[in-house]
């Protein structure tokens, strides 16, 4: 379960919130005027979703390889497109 605490009193409290997130693995929600801006989480959980993304990335390309279109070298790709 998450914390949710507004930017000012995140700011007051930053090192107590940094410890909370880094040794519970509780994340915190920042606010700012009543609407979610941000979040504190630990190390693991952020090293968790780079790995959930990599993984959703290569599922995607491999997809994509596999359908029966012609596939072109990304050199040629990004010429056409201009960069």
């Amino acid at each position: 379960m998450a914390t949710t605490v507004s930017t000012a009193d995140a700011r007051k409290h930053f090192a107590d919130l940094v410890n909370k997130v880094a040794y519970s693995n509780e994340s915190v929600i920042l606010t700012r005027r009543g609407e979610k801006i941000a979040a504190l989480v630990s190390i693991e959980e952020l090293e968790l979703l780079h790995r959930l993304e990599d993984f959703m990335d290569i599922e995607d390309a491999k997809k994509a390889l596999a359908e029966p279109e012609e596939n072109i070298p990304a050199e040629e790709f990004w010429a056409k497109l201009g960069l």
